[in-house]
């Protein structure tokens, strides 16, 4: 259905209730349905009935279904009619499908009319709730059914616009609706005694109602607790415990959630069986910046310009893999045994293993110990992830983990793998002096962003001289761990194979993706379900509810920060739940990847947008006009905002250009706390700085949305003064 039919089909449809909303009043409809006309055609209904059963049954149900469905006033004196003129089993009968019938066309009629333009406009406010009512809908809606407090004309519309479906809707209020209106038609059948309607419900009626109605909360509290007592069952739980957590990793997860639990005075102990810091000190983050860093040095010294020469620099490698493992040694203290232990934790160095909910035996070089706990992180990290390619163990294979033992530097590096890792080591790599092949499956680069940063980023690799091979395959190596030709397959958009090609290389660097560290900590003895990570809830619990998970090893995003995230989530709710708990919160996390250009994002970019359905407007900025980025010769890269069409909410921003890491954090921060381009105008950024880019990407933002009509009615005021 397009949207002109859709105009027009609402038209119609709301001429057609006001008409018969109007009628109602203007011709005094409503005084049929009170109680006093009630009593006095009482008797008459009765002999009609006797005389014409079905004939009344369907009037009774096709006027309890208008009224309900139009919310008009009556609904009350209409549970009462049934039960005064069929008794209680069919008045029951009629009045139950009858309003919850009438409230289902209520629903349905507030939702075409209202529902699309409140997601629209409130779509990014609701996103929590919306995801609520899509799990727990039905236990919100039955609260509200079996309270009578709450008008039931006001329930659907409130219903109309949210996700739940109109068959749960309908369904449930059948049911929740069913104990009210049984109250209504009993009393319906003693109506000679019924002054008022508010005779119907005494204080301890209305109370009793009000707990039935909290049953739902009750029985979902009743559930989670079997559902905890199910994956329990077998397991002998210790009456004491050596421990209240027992964090397993020492990486960034492991690390911060050790962390809050000694802050908070819980006994904790952490277990970590290489070295302390996790991927990201060792082999991840911090080495492959500090590299970053020699490179884009030795980029600058070979580069002319600025009036300066050019600087011919032959690379001392061994010497830059020591500066990188000094970077290392002097953030390590920060991660160290020494500081955790001065904190409060208890740091043991081994293999950890799970064997039942609440024990985990460790493995040290004195010998094995083991802990009982009342709760247990896995925090296992990533490793990287290595593709089973006919004679790939006969070459020169580097990973991420492995490549910072290199003593030399490759002349010829094949990169395979265009994500993030892949595209900042191939180009480190090309800067320090090799020749750097890379090659990727898809058509362009980084496919989680936008296709011009993409094609951006391709542009300064290929100008750098990386051999970029897009839309190829490695199939085969042959070789040594001296030199290597890998085998290509040549693809089309639609991966079929259209040729095939070869590339010599001496090192292969393999950054395809990563996969969960899960072999070798009991989780597969325990039951505990895995697939290519540890899934976990919104709790961060795993399918055993004393077993949290956190970062790399249970997703969904790969990053640092969003396993420090998840840590908190994971070790707040392991040591106060049941008494208190709380959902991990995944709306605003922030990501970058350290080539040049630097590239971060924050929420939607234009293909998240398009693939979710979400309109928005797009403004950009060029950081080539930008002051201080010509001031550095950096002039190159841009700021792109997705906005809610004509307001100044923020959808998502992307950044590539210069320090775009940086300059990020300003649009995190607005996105978490709400904060539109307007107040981000109105801020005042030094000069001259990277910083200033936010500024006047959102001055683009206000001259595309000025108000065209007052700003001819200014040009008219200032004509007037002059």
């Amino acid at each position: 259905m397009n949207g002109n039919a859709k105009i027009l089909i609402r038209i119609v449809l709301l001429i057609i209730i006001a008409g018969v909303i109007g009628a109602f009043y203007v011709l005094e409809l409503g005084q049929y349905l009170s109680l006093a006309q009630l009593r006095e055609q009482q008797q008459s209904l009765v002999a009609f009935r006797e005389q014409n059963f079905v004939t009344l049954v369907v009037i009774c149900f096709a006027v309890y279904i208008t009224v309900a469905a139009l919310s008009l006033p009556g609904a009350t004196i209409m549970t009462l009619s049934v039960g005064a003129i069929f008794g209680f089993g069919w008045g029951l009968l009629i009045a139950s499908f009858a309003s919850t019938l009438g409230a289902t066309l209520a629903f349905l009629i507030a939702r075409f009319f209202l529902h699309d333009w409140v997601q629209n406009k409130f779509g990014d406010r609701l996103q929590k709730f919306n995801e609520r009512f899509r799990k727990d809908g039905a236990f919100y809606l039955l609260t509200l059914r079996l309270v009578p407090l709450f008008p039931f004309f006001v329930v659907n519309l409130a219903m109309s616009l949210t996700k739940i479906k109109a068959f749960t809707f309908y369904w449930v209020s059948q049911v929740g609706m069913l104990a009210g209106t049984a109250v209504y038609v009993n009393a319906g059948t003693q109506l000679a005694s019924i002054e008022s309607t508010a005779d119907i419900f005494s204080t301890r009626l209305l109370l009793s109602f009000t707990l039935l109605g909290m049953f739902p909360l009750i029985a979902k509290a009743i559930l989670g607790f079997l559902e905890s007592r199910r994956a329990l069952k077998g397991w002998q739980k210790p009456k004491q415990f050596d421990r209240n957590l027992v964090v397993i990793g020492a990486g960034s997860a492991g690390l911060v959630s050790a962390y809050i639990a000694a802050a908070t005075k819980a006994k904790v102990t952490l277990v970590e069986a290489n070295a302390m810091g996790g991927d990201c000190l060792n082999t991840g983050c911090v080495p492959s910046k500090a590299l970053i860093n020699v490179a884009r040095q030795v980029k600058q010294r070979n580069t002319a310009g600025m009036g300066l020469p050019s600087v011919a620099t032959e690379v001392d490698f061994p010497q830059v893999m020591a500066h990188v493992q000094q970077v290392i040694k002097t953030i390590e203290p920060h991660d160290s045994i020494e500081r955790y232990t001065e904190l409060g934790v208890d740091v043991v160095s081994g293999y950890a293993r799970i064997v039942s909910p609440w024990e985990v035996e460790i493995e040290t070089a004195a010998g094995k110990q083991k802990l009982t706990t009342k709760a247990i992180i896995v925090a296992t990290g990533g490793k990287p992830l290595v593709p089973k390619i006919p004679g790939i163990d006969q070459v020169h294979l580097l990973t991420s983990d492995s490549l910072w033992d290199l003593k030399k530097l490759p002349k010829r590096l094949l990169v395979m793998g265009g994500g993030p890792i892949g595209c900042e080591l191939a180009q480190a790599f090309q800067q320090l002096g090799s020749a750097v092949i890379q090659v990727e499956m898809a058509e362009r680069l980084l496919g989680k962003e936008d296709t011009e940063v993409s094609e951006l980023l391709a542009e300064h690799m290929q100008a750098e001289g990386i051999d970029l091979r897009l839309q190829h395959r490695v199939i085969g190596f042959t070789g040594n761990q001296s030199e290597g030709i890998a085998q290509l397959e040549i693809l089309d958009t639609n991966g079929k194979v259209v040729g095939h090609d070869e590339v010599a290389f001496d090192s292969v660097l393999v950054a395809v993706g990563r996969q969960a560290n899960l072999k070798g900590f009991g989780l597969e003895e325990l039951g505990i379900e895995t697939t290519h990570i540890l899934p976990s809830n919104e709790f961060m619990q795993t399918s055993v509810p004393t077993i949290y998970a956190a970062g790399d090893v249970t997703g969904p995003y790969q990053f640092t920060h969003t396993a420090s995230h998840q840590a908190w989530y994971a070790s707040v709710n392991a040591l106060f739940a049941p008494l208190k708990k709380f959902k991990a919160d995944y709306r605003v996390i922030p990501w970058a990847t350290f080539t040049q250009p630097e590239i971060a994002t924050v929420g939607m970019n234009e293909e998240m947008a398009r693939a979710a359905g979400v309109d928005y407007e797009v403004t950009r900025y060029g950081i080539d006009d930008l002051d201080r980025a010509i001031a550095d010769n950096q002039a190159y890269g841009f700021v792109k905002v997705l906005t809610k069409p004509g307001k100044d909410t923020i959808l998502g921003v992307t950044i590539a250009g210069p320090r775009a890491g940086d300059l990020i954090a300003e649009f995190v921060l607005a996105m978490k706390y709400k904060i539109g381009l307007n107040k981000i105008l109105g801020t005042i950024h030094i000069y001259p700085t990277m910083n200033e880019a936010n500024k006047y990407v959102a001055g683009n933002w206000r001259r595309a949305n000025a108000p065209a009509g007052a700003l001819r009615w200014l040009e008219r005021f200032h004509n007037w003064r002059r």
